[in-house]
C-alpha cells in the first residue's frame, strides 16, 4: 500500500466470525437456552467460547466502528456488573 492509498476501513478488518458474533448478539432472545442453541447451530462454537469472543470484541475499536450501538450497550452492562462487585 502506498501513502496515497486510503487505509482499509476498520469494519473490513473484522473477521466473518466476529461479525456473526455481533449479529447474533444484536438479536433479542426469549430465553438463554434459545440463545445457546443458536450459538451452537449458527456459529458452531460453545456458548463459553462465544462469550470469550464477545468480551474481546468489546475492547476492539474495529467492533465499535462496525456496531457502536451493540458494543456500547454491552460495555454499559459489563461496567454495571463490575461496579456491583
Amino acid at each position: 500500500m502506498t501513502p496515497d492509498e486510503p487505509s482499509p476501513s476498520p469494519e473490513a478488518q473484522l473477521s466473518e466470525r466476529d461479525r456473526a458474533v455481533l449479529a447474533l448478539e444484536r438479536q433479542g432472545w426469549a430465553s438463554p437456552g434459545v440463545k445457546e442453541r443458536a450459538i451452537r447451530e449458527r456459529l458452531g462454537i460453545s456458548p463459553a467460547r462465544y462469550y470469550q469472543l464477545l468480551n474481546a470484541l468489546l475492547d476492539d475499536p474495529r467492533a465499535l466502528a462496525h456496531d457502536p450501538v451493540t458494543i456500547n450497550r454491552l460495555r454499559r452492562v459489563r461496567e454495571a456488573r463490575r461496579a456491583r462487585r
